[in-house]
């Protein structure tokens, strides 16, 4: 272990011990060791909760690891120390990285390939919201949807922390936006540049969609769907000739009991049906980790491109993070119940128990 920092022998870590409610995660101690090689530790600046998480809690995240485990999909933070192998020079800058889980805790370890440089003078919370949510959103809308200056997409969950994102992208690129959110949302998905839609129980009556129908009756570009469900059929269905579908997720079954692979194996089969079809439209998946295992190299290039220029769109102050709350490590709990609560806009981010005490 390199340029290792005496005060990060051990870390404060938030455990998710099996399905249970957020009061019932557990904050514990543990003593550090080495810093293995290829490998970089960071001091943690700001995490957050994700969707990833909410499904992690309830055991049906597509893919997560076996309970107990210590959750946190990505993170902002500084290089403390590096494993072999690893460039000494890195300790003391500022670096992201998306991690699936593990970045709920003071002190992390990640993947020295996986760290994102983070220009100075940007605020970690505010560099936190756009980590996984500004990778996900500019691959979605510049690698799967392809969108063009004039285009017309949906974006569905306009309000929420990649939808957000997804609607600020697009209206710099020159995208009109029909965005859905609860009324109570509107407005702040109005000053995002987008045309608010009632999303009030679209997946039961279908009045979203049909609103949308009205605002676009020559159809649209594109559809950013994370709700999946009844509701994406009516979603491919807004498509013009030559749209694009993507599907990044299935909210709809957020509170389902049973497995986590039925839901995304009939999504998979689905989308797999539409595009056999010679209708003219494409249905695509994003997987954010697609080519993480056989090409590393690609999929990390990839990652640092994408973080790359939506960081570089926070610096200029084109693109406005959406900070729902900070709030400390210690009181994870609070951070998931107002994240599931649907009542807010934007992310929770997650500080260090000194950050906020600050």
């Amino acid at each position: 272990m390199l340029a290792t920092e005496g005060s990060d022998r051990c870390r404060q870590e938030i455990v998710l011990p099996g399905a249970v409610p957020p009061r019932d995660l557990v904050v514990r101690t543990t003593s550090l060791g080495g810093v293995v090689a290829g490998r970089a530790r960071l001091r943690m600046e700001a995490t957050g909760v994700s969707f990833a998480e909410q499904q992690m809690r309830r055991g049906r995240y597509y893919d997560q690891p076996p309970f107990p485990f210590v959750p946190g999909y990505d993170l902002v933070g500084t290089v403390v120390a590096v494993g072999g192998g690893v460039d000494p020079a890195l300790v003391g800058r500022r670096v992201a990285a998306v991690t699936k889980v593990g970045a709920w805790a003071s002190i992390v370890d990640v993947d020295a390939r996986a760290l994102l440089p983070v220009p100075a003078g940007l605020d970690a919370a505010e560099v936190e919201t756009l980590v996984v949510n500004g990778i996900t959103a500019w691959q979605m809308l510049h690698e799967l949807a392809r969108v063009r200056r004039g285009d017309t997409i949906v974006v569905l969950g306009a309000n929420g922390g990649v939808g957000s994102t997804l609607v600020q992208l697009a209206r710099h690129a020159g995208v009109r936006v029909l965005g859905t959110a609860a009324p109570r949302h509107h407005e702040r998905v109005a000053s995002l540049g987008a045309e608010p839609v009632d999303a009030n129980d679209p997946d039961a009556t279908g009045a979203a969609h049909a609103r949308i129908r009205e605002l676009a009756p020559g159809g649209v570009d594109a559809v950013l769907d994370h709700v999946g469900g009844p509701g994406l059929a009516r979603s491919f269905a807004l498509l013009r000739h030559g749209g694009t579908l993507v599907s990044y997720g299935t909210a709809s079954t957020r509170d389902d009991v049973g497995g986590s692979r039925g839901p995304v194996l009939r999504l998979f089969a689905r989308l797999a049906a539409w595009n056999a079809l010679p209708n003219g439209r494409r249905a695509r998946f994003y997987d954010l980790w697609a080519g993480s295992r056989l090409r590393p190299g690609a999929f990390h290039r990839a990652q640092r491109t994408a973080f790359a220029a939506v960081v570089d769109l926070l610096a200029s102050g084109a693109l406005a993070p959406q900070v729902a709350a900070r709030i400390p490590l210690r009181d994870a709990a609070t951070a998931v119940e107002l994240a599931e609560s649907r009542t807010v806009a934007g992310k929770v981010v997650i500080v260090p128990d000194e950050a906020r005490d600050a």
